[in-house]
């Protein structure tokens, strides 16, 4: 946490949480077939703009020292990290919620599409 080491409050933090989501086999479709891969696209200038937004409106909750954002922009492959999100606060209470909303405002307001390729068929994957 190097990042979150240099920040002039850090000495206030007593608590990081963070989610990395993963590439996961099971598809969006019910079938039997099987996620070989995601292949991520973007409005990169919207999306990046998006996130920082939304760093800043999580900034502002109570307790909170910062927030990292990074969306993987490519092709994956089961099992591969896709999705990293960071809360440095004062207390574990301050950051979980944040952390879950942080993650779901990001799948929702972020200009970022996947596609997904299964054993079967390839479909792009809405909202």
């Amino acid at each position: 946490m190097d990042y979150f080491s240099a920040l002039p409050s850090y000495h206030e933090a007593g608590a990081i949480a963070s989610f990395v989501g993963v590439v996961r086999e099971d598809p969006v479709r019910e079938s039997d077939a099987k996620v070989t891969r995601l292949e991520y696209e973007a409005y990169a200038n919207v999306a990046l703009k998006r996130m920082e937004e939304i760093r800043q409106d999580m900034l502002k909750r109570h307790g909170i020292i910062d927030v990292l954002i990074h969306h993987v922009i490519d092709s994956l492959t089961v099992g591969e990290p896709s999705l990293f999100v960071a809360v440095l606060g004062k207390h574990r209470q301050d950051v979980f919620p944040v952390l879950s909303e942080t993650v779901d405002r990001v799948k929702m307001e972020v200009p970022i599409w996947k596609k997904e390729f299964t054993t079967k068929e390839s479909y792009w994957v809405s909202g």
